[in-house]
């Protein structure tokens, strides 16, 4: 059982940036994946970025340039370093880990981003 726990969210400017973080209850050295998703009202949940183990990070086309992820193992932690951020960006962020393929995966309670003048 890993639990995660986000935090960081706000309300932002248009423009603007925030840090997002998501803090395991278990060491995450070995957890296979672990990813940023997204939930605007009225729509379904998407990623938005994911990492592997290896420290490969991967990024949907509306997040490539402007957001960064990466995990600190040391601290059990992930990271969405988000920037340029526009309205459409508003949405709960929720962090998701992947034990393994085919085991099983975790999710966190969420953290509200709203982008907004």
């Amino acid at each position: 059982q890993v639990q995660l726990v986000e935090s960081g969210g706000g309300l932002v400017q248009p423009g603007g940036s925030l840090r997002l973080s998501c803090v395991a209850s278990a060491s995450i050295v070995d957890i296979y994946r672990m990813a940023w998703y997204r939930q605007a009202p009225g729509k379904e949940r998407e990623l938005v970025a994911r990492i592997y183990k290896d420290g490969t990070p991967n990024y949907m086309n509306f997040v490539k340039g402007r957001f960064t992820i990466s995990r600190d193992n040391a601290k059990n932690t992930i990271y969405l370093e988000m920037s340029s951020l526009k309205p459409e960006d508003t949405a709960v962020y929720y962090c998701h880990a992947l034990i393994g393929l085919g085991q099983s995966d975790y999710w966190g309670q969420g953290t509200q981003v709203t982008i907004s003048s």
